[in-house]
């Protein structure tokens, strides 16, 4: 008799049972009881019930990093909600004979936190009180335009990320570069449309890459710690645009005392996407095409592999054969044009008029943001940077219909940065599995048992 497996006919055309037929248990026993827990393990995963396959990609899916991006959003959210409350006078009055009438109290919250929220919509979304379609997007249209300084300057930060360095240097490469598409878009004469654009977008990039690839190079050379560097270089960037814009002949607009540049060459402006009536220009067009670019680099080049695996370990990229130094300057060099580019989307396409030294308007930090909350994925951060864009425009408008401070979506802004730093808080008030923790052993099929004896 022979002392190898049963097979089914179903299995003859088997790999693993054609080796299990030609090993000896006899001769070698380990051999032959591995590619038996094989078998046992293929008939397992066969005879998996539908059911049990769609429970384990539900689990894969809440433990990634989108459930708990999903979360900390939803927690925000919610306590915004309770910020709401306790600043409605509304509610406060009428929690003043709560026992007597807790109809009303109940009323007058989802009277507050409704409005609030409708508002939040119709500033950002879609206005139902519009006469038009037309006009009834327009909120739409500005929430893509104020999100695509956000989703450029999110996607430097978030391929920093993945090279395992902390990109703290977006205030100043989006000034750096708005001083040099600036300069390009209202001080060179002569160049046709699109031309010109095309010269003004190029030099604003090349500067925001120049200069966030001083801080990759000193960390390269000298071990100078990214943070430190970037955050250093914010300061001389602001400094420096500041004298710009205070001398005359430089940057400064000709007569006038005021620290702001001369208006853009129409030869130099972003042409808008949809036309005049709507702000939204052909800059979350290059957004895209940027989410784009990044995607292929991260996932398709061989650049964006030897900078995941820096970022996953410095010194086993370094065994590995990869130039560690280089690649440390030509992420920082990537990451700088990408927030170049938001810059150059400010003044090019936002702020035609002009601008002064406070053109960032924050974005470089909140690029931080968006890029967390995308988990430094391309895909997250469109989404996320189109969020912000959201919470930006409708913040306004919530204020303006409800009265409701907009300080309390700079709370809901910064509460999302605090649950993402904190994912297991997260995973815990969700009940979300933890990443990487394997499901619970299931017993073994009958056809596994059979296999396996």
């Amino acid at each position: 008799m022979s002392d190898t497996p049963k097979r089914s006919p179903e299995s003859s055309e088997d790999p693993l049972d054609e080796q299990l037929e030609q090993v000896d248990p006899a001769t070698e026993p380990g051999l032959a009881e591995e590619l038996q827990q094989e078998r046992a393990r293929e008939v397992g995963t066969v005879d998996q019930e539908p059911d049990d396959r769609w429970q384990d990609a539900l689990r894969r899916i809440a433990s990634g990093g989108w459930a708990v991006s999903l979360g900390a959003v939803l927690l925000a959210v919610l306590a915004g909600s309770l910020m709401i409350v306790v600043t409605d006078e509304a509610v406060q009055d009428a929690a003043g004979y709560f026992f007597s009438r807790p109809a009303d109290t109940f009323a007058a919250v989802g009277q507050a936190v409704g409005g609030a929220y409708s508002a939040l919509f119709q500033g950002a979304v879609y206005n139902f009180r519009a006469d038009t379609f037309a006009a009834g997007i327009r909120p739409l249209t500005q929430t893509l335009t104020n999100a695509t300084p956000l989703i450029a300057a999110g996607l430097g930060v978030a391929i920093a990320f993945k090279a395992g360095l902390l990109n703290i240097g977006g205030q100043g490469q989006m000034l750096m570069a708005a001083s040099a598409a600036g300069w390009i878009g209202f001080g060179v004469t002569g160049l046709p449309f699109p031309l010109h654009l095309i010269v003004a977008v190029v030099a604003g990039m090349l500067a925001g890459a120049l200069w966030a690839g001083i801080a990759g190079l000193l960390k390269a050379r000298t071990g100078a710690h990214e943070v430190i560097v970037t955050i250093m270089l914010n300061y001389v960037a602001y400094y420096l645009l500041s004298y710009f814009l205070a001398t005359p002949g430089l940057m400064q607009a000709p007569g006038s005392g005021n620290p702001r540049t001369p208006p853009m060459q129409e030869s130099a402006i972003l042409p808008p996407l949809l036309g005049e009536r709507y702000p939204l220009h052909w800059g979350f067009v290059l957004a895209l095409v940027a989410v784009a670019v990044v995607w292929w680099i991260l996932n398709r080049s061989a650049v964006g592999f030897s900078y995941r695996a820096v970022g996953e370990n410095a010194r086993a990229a370094r065994v590995a054969g990869i130039d560690v130094s280089r690649a440390t300057v030509s992420v920082m060099l990537v990451a700088g044009a990408l927030v170049g580019l938001a810059g150059v989307s400010q003044v090019l396409g936002t702020s035609t008029t002009g601008f002064g030294a406070d053109i960032d308007a924050g974005i470089g930090f909140d690029a931080i943001t968006v890029a967390l909350l995308g988990n430094s994925n391309p895909i997250g951060v469109l989404g996320a940077g189109i969020l912000f864009g959201a919470f930006k425009a409708g913040g306004s408008a919530m204020q303006a219909a409800e009265g409701i401070p907009i300080e309390i979506v700079l709370v809901v802004q910064s509460l999302i940065v605090l649950f993402i730093a904190a994912p297991p808080l997260v995973r815990a008030i969700f009940r979300l599995p933890q990443p990487g923790k394997a499901p619970k052993k299931k017993r073994p099929t009958s056809a596994a048992k059979e296999v396996s004896a």
